[in-house]
């Protein structure tokens, strides 16, 4: 999918990467730039949880609106961007609720958000119907 793409989380622990964008593409099919958020621990509805979330999509947004993206990649300013949220495990009620409002916030933004389940080095769906 990506030229150019950093991933820049193996070796940090889950807490350390909040202000991390764990993989940052181009996507040369669509033309947009691609923030990937990986998301391989279960899903736990904790208060902790939830406020990591929070604080790892700050950091993505800030990147892309408050000039970082302008400063390190002038040539990808004006394409469209997308944010890719890569769950090992389905997420819970609570995290699906706070997906549900930052995808409408950043619709506002002209800034699209997919969460996929189960992909890229992610424990796949067991194989069935």
């Amino acid at each position: 999918m990506a030229e150019s793409v950093k991933d820049q989380t193996s070796k940090l622990k889950p807490d350390d990467r909040v202000g991390v964008i764990d993989i940052f593409a181009h996507d040369p099919k669509t033309d947009e730039i691609v923030l990937v958020m990986n998301e391989p621990r279960p899903w736990d509805g904790s208060e902790e949880r939830i406020h990591q979330l929070q604080e790892k999509f700050n950091a993505y947004v800030s990147f892309l609106l408050d000039g970082e993206l302008a400063e390190s990649h002038p040539e990808f300013v004006n394409k469209h961007a997308r944010i890719e949220v890569r769950c090992a495990h389905m997420p819970d009620a609570r995290a699906v609720e706070l997906l549900g409002m930052i995808h409408d916030q950043l619709a506002f933004q002209n800034i699209k958000m997919e969460v996929v389940v189960g992909r890229d080095g992610s424990p796949e769906p067991p194989a069935g119907d």
